[in-house]
């Protein structure tokens, strides 16, 4: 059963995203009381947007550990060292950089600052790592909503990508490559804008570039695949349509990948972009709109998976009390079916 009671959640992780939300408060108050700027943006603006997104990552991250039945220990401690660190190393590096005035990412100007660079890289890695061991956990639990099997190994997987993403802003770009081989010692080394530099036009509040391609965009769409599948799942109740989802949403990761590395602004698409982005729709329309038509169904529908075990019991269950039945995951006892799928016990503690 989807579980909305809160004080099940992972303890660290709910706490993470109360700090983070608190954060924004404060970000948020500094944007309007200091007129600082970095790179054409007001200094706080940067921690704001982590903020947000740390949030929102770890609420997720602490739904999800609440639904397990195996390995509940085990992934209690990756929550929690996720915590510690990957989100806490990179916000405090970010908010301190916002503290002192200066740029927080590719920032190679000083000692301290290519220091507190490199914490943030190390962070990001480990970040990735950790995400992907709680998605290998995640995948292997018996769960009687189809759907939602598949969306959370189909969120994991994209969110994966999209933080890679971010290593692509490491690499010098073609200029600082040719200084660096020049025996050069730059202050600035990798960017998020291609076709042009750092710190230009950009859309308000987001702060994506105008005037080149921006890979901060692939980046941020992709992270954000932990929450819109499940989301969407919750909505759609059918495996199919999950699958279409995430093919639909891998696809526009990978499309606003190729659009930025084509030095494209995302509010400024050439005509290969939009036939491009054009196919992609039209693609996951038809292929929704025909299973959906053909009621194709290989999840349960159900909310939780319980809509359809009086007929799983009548047609499979009779008679065969405690008896495991693969095709349908669930014991033959309601009772047992019930206790079985309980996330009732908190996760505040291992």
């Amino acid at each position: 059963m989807v579980a909305l009671r809160w004080r099940t959640w992972h303890g660290p992780l709910v706490s993470c995203a109360v700090a983070m939300a608190v954060l924004m408060s404060v970000s948020a108050a500094g944007l309007v009381v200091d007129g600082r700027t970095v790179m054409g943006e007001g200094v706080w603006l940067k921690p704001f947007k982590f903020a947000a997104s740390f949030c929102l990552y770890a609420l997720t991250l602490a739904w999800m550990i609440s639904q397990v039945e195996r390995w509940r220990r085990t992934l209690w401690w990756l929550g929690t060292v996720t915590v510690a660190l990957f989100v806490l190393p990179e916000i405090a590096a970010i908010t301190f950089q916002a503290v002192r005035g200066v740029r927080s990412h590719f920032n190679f100007a000083t000692t301290l600052d290519k220091s507190v660079f490199m914490v943030m890289g190390g962070a990001a890695y480990l970040g990735w790592a950790l995400t992907l061991a709680l998605g290998i956990f995640l995948v292997l639990q018996r769960r009687v909503d189809r759907a939602m099997a598949w969306a959370i190994p189909l969120g994991v997987a994209i969110s994966l990508a999209g933080m890679s993403v971010g290593y692509l802003m490491t690499a010098p770009t073609p200029e600082q490559a040719h200084a660096l081989a020049g025996g050069a010692e730059l202050i600035t080394i990798g960017a998020h804008t291609v076709g042009a530099p750092d710190g230009g036009a950009g859309m308000p509040l987001l702060g994506w570039a105008t005037g080149g391609g921006d890979l901060r965009v692939a980046h941020f769409v992709g992270l954000h695949a932990l929450q819109v599948l499940p989301l969407i799942a919750l909505w759609v109740r059918r495996v199919p349509l999950v699958i279409v989802a995430a093919s639909g949403y891998a696809g526009l990761t990978g499309l606003l990948v190729w659009q930025a590395q084509r030095g494209q602004a995302l509010v400024h698409p050439d005509g290969t972009t939009l036939l491009a982005a054009g196919g992609l729709l039209a693609a996951v329309t038809v292929a929704a709109a025909v299973l959906r038509r053909s009621w194709v169904r290989f999840g349960t529908g159900g909310q939780s998976g319980f809509a359809d075990l009086q007929g799983v019991r009548k047609d499979h269950l009779r008679g065969a009390r405690g008896r495991v039945f693969p095709i349908v995951g669930l014991r033959s006892n309601f009772k047992g079916v019930e206790r079985a799928h309980s996330t009732d016990r908190p996760l505040w503690r291992p």
